[in-house]
């Protein structure tokens, strides 16, 4: 299959549109649903397509008709009962098998939704799935060769249990800087790995605190000759699938309770001098010969570095796109939870949904057109990742492949740190915004912003992941400025930068609340801000190197204000630009193009605010006006949006079953739906099994206190 590209990228639309979504309940949010001026259905198969709805459908009903599957909102388990009932279905969607391999070839996106599908029932149970069939079935696939089908296989019917042993106790984003080592034994034709104290031990591996039995281990090549090759991936047996046993010198155990997800056990391991066969090596990038030579078809050592991380740019693409079904989840109980609270109102007689105050729009509705925005990048940013990855397994070595791969590697890098924070604000807004009642476990709202909360961390520390981002782009303005090179990229997320002079020239010039309303406004903006930033980057780097610090010290002290923001307003930059040609393009049904307009130019609006400082600084703005028509039109679309909302939500919520939010229900009986969920629970009107500490044995005040 050879996936349409960004510019070719369109959804699907049919005329079963009724047939194929089935009607909500009626009930309290009739009222908002009926204000929307678009039909909800129409947006959920535009945006799904008929077969990755069906599909959808497919698995989440699977999953609510199986009574291994059944849970309580807010049930509070035992760490080792959640293990054992997150393995027990990771087995279950092994039987299900909803994915097969020919499936995932002719339709690659299936994956995603099938990971949208599972972690919005729970996170700990789709990362356990896909790190085996994923991170480490997919990593020995496309790092090993022919001689490794066999653990490619047999992950396929778990008769082993894979893991990603990257990062280390004392090491993370530094993955250069691991110290676990294999070196080459010519006289047995192993390699025998090694970890030279604990401060060296794998750490934070998913899968690997209680289940894993193979792992991908990265370690430092060292040859007989003493010279050491790099990082490079082997595949290490840690227990008996027999037995679940460690292996002789394997220690491994689990690290302990997480913030969330703990029902996915991370763990550690230390290997004391473990042998294993020189074919166990993944060999896409190097190679060692029997007799101890290493070979590698790469001549950079750094590209070759690369290459051999590659499955993490597949983690970060996917990344963002979890961190959106996060915020889904999030503004799915709280737009239906505040389109039924009835708080306050003008006179005595009559309380107002909370949902018409002006605040309340300002604070969530925002983050919904955020929801869309980001929905529609990450699915076209994945249909750009597998061009890239269809090419790689054609063995491409075009120049254009190779500036695909920079380019999504630089888009990766914010587009990850984008979604993930955007989501952490929004759903920590949504918890706020739902007042005591998403306080309350049984809501979600604490577990959603829990298990959200990795992705700001995993695949890269999101900071940390920024500075490639800046340093694609200054590499760009550089090679333009010393070479002559004209600045074009594959996906044409730097295009205009070609154009960077006369962009700074440019000003504000909407002179009213409604030219601001065109998304075309806020794009411009942005331009000028990333030619702005990447100018002053460059010359923040040159006044530093000028000074005297050496080219380390000189990027370090140039990322606060400067190569960081550069990072961000280029990834929104991107972010907005593909919402923005999907709400004009003819293909987009005229039916939901003019909200489509609302939510791009609010999101535009709402990112670019919170730059108002360089815009003033570097001279785009001036006077109050500029800030106050942005400020006035992000609130009349959040106004504008009110009614609408309800309806946008529907068109991204899951069935209330995956939901699991008495709240957040389809069919707004707030209170009812949340007392029948108090009333469930468990002892709720017992008294205490401590209760005679109570009654009797009452504390002598003062009996305690010191004397001095």
């Amino acid at each position: 299959m050879t996936p349409p590209s960004y510019s070719q990228t369109k959804y699907e639309q049919t005329e079963k549109t009724d047939h194929a979504v089935p009607d909500l309940p009626a009930g309290p949010l009739d009222m908002y649903r009926k204000r929307a001026s678009f039909n909800w259905k129409d947006m959920v198969m535009f945006m799904e397509g008929e077969d990755a709805l069906a599909f959808k459908q497919h698995v989440f009903k699977t999953l609510e008709n199986d009574p291994l599957f059944a849970r309580q909102p807010g049930e509070d388990l035992p760490m080792e009962k959640m293990r054992e009932l997150t393995f027990l279905r990771v087995k279950q969607l092994f039987r299900y098998n909803f994915l097969t391999r020919d499936d995932i070839m002719a339709n690659p996106w299936k994956t995603v939704v099938l990971n949208e599908c599972l972690g919005m029932y729970d996170w700990s149970l789709s990362s356990k799935y896909f790190l085996n069939k994923g991170m480490f079935g997919a990593t020995v696939a496309n790092s090993g060769s022919e001689r490794h089908s066999k653990f490619v296989q047999d992950t396929e019917d778990m008769t082993t249990f894979g893991c990603f042993a990257l990062t280390e106790l004392s090491h993370g984003s530094n993955t250069r800087a691991m110290r676990t080592t294999a070196t080459y034994d010519p006289s047995t034709q192993e390699f025998v790995i090694n970890s030279p104290d604990f401060e060296a031990a794998k750490f934070w591996v998913g899968n690997l605190g209680k289940t894993a039995t193979h792992a991908v281990v990265f370690a430092q090549l060292y040859t007989p000759d003493g010279v050491c090759h790099g990082l490079h991936s082997f595949i290490v047996k840690v227990r008996d699938p027999k037995t679940l046993l460690s292996m002789p010198g394997v220690m491994v155990g689990d690290i302990g309770k997480k913030l969330g997800q703990n029902g996915l056990d991370n763990g550690f391991a230390l290997f004391s001098n473990v042998r294993i066969p020189r074919e166990n090596m993944l060999n896409k990038t190097g190679d060692v010969t029997p007799d101890g030579r290493y070979v590698t078809p790469f001549k950079d050592p750094n590209k070759r570095f690369g290459a051999s991380l590659g499955a993490l740019s597949g983690g970060r693409v996917s990344i963002s796109k979890v961190a959106v079904v996060n915020l889904k989840l999030a503004l799915t109980v709280t737009i239906r939870f505040s389109a039924t609270r009835r708080q306050f109102g003008p006179n005595n007689t009559e309380e107002l949904p909370v949902l018409e105050y002006q605040l309340q729009q300002w604070r969530l509705i925002p983050y919904l057109a955020a929801v869309f925005a980001l929905d529609h990048f990450s699915k076209s940013f994945f249909m750009n990742f597998v061009e890239f990855q269809i090419g790689q397994m054609m063995k491409d070595k075009s120049i254009r492949q190779a500036e695909l791969g920079r380019e999504i590697h630089a888009i990766a890098c914010s587009s990850k740190p984008l979604g993930s924070w955007t989501a952490q604000r929004g759903i920590q807004e949504c918890r706020e915004a739902c007042g005591g009642h998403g306080y309350l476990a049984m809501n979600r709202l604490g577990d959603i912003r829990n298990n959200n909360d990795p992705n700001c961390t995993y695949e890269g520390d999101n900071n940390v992941l920024l500075q490639q981002t800046s340093n694609y782009l200054l590499s760009w303005l550089n090679a333009k400025q010393c070479d002559g090179v004209r600045i074009e990229s594959p996906l044409e997320s730097v295009n205009f930068l070609e154009d960077i002079d006369r962009i700074l020239e440019s000003r504000f010039t909407a002179a009213t609340m409604e030219d601001c309303m065109d998304s075309a406004v806020p794009l411009a903006a942005y331009k000028w801000l990333v030619c702005f930033l990447l100018n002053d980057s460059q010359r923040r780097l040159a006044q530093q190197k000028a000074s005297g610090k050496a080219d380390f010290e000189a990027r370090n002290d140039s990322q606060v204000y400067y190569c960081r923001s550069l990072s961000i307003v280029y990834v929104e930059h991107t972010v907005l630009q593909r919402f923005h040609d999907l709400s004009i393009d003819q293909d987009t049904p005229a039916g939901l193009r003019p909200v489509f307009k609302q939510l791009c130019a609010l999101y535009g609006l709402w990112t670019l605010s919170n730059h108002m400082a360089i815009l003033y600084q570097g001279g785009y703005f001036s006077g109050r006006e500029p800030a106050e028509l942005i400020q006035t039109a992000i609130l009349s679309l959040c106004s504008q949006l009110k009614d609408q909302a309800v309806a946008l939500v529907d068109a991204i919520a899951p069935p209330d079953f995956i939901l699991n939010s008495p709240i957040g229900m389809a069919d707004g009986e707030l209170y009812k739906n949340m007392w029948s969920a108090v009333m469930q629970g468990n002892k709720v009107m017992e008294r205490p099994s401590w209760w005679k500490e109570f009654c009797s044995d009452k504390p002598v005040v003062g009996s305690l206190r010191a004397k001095l």
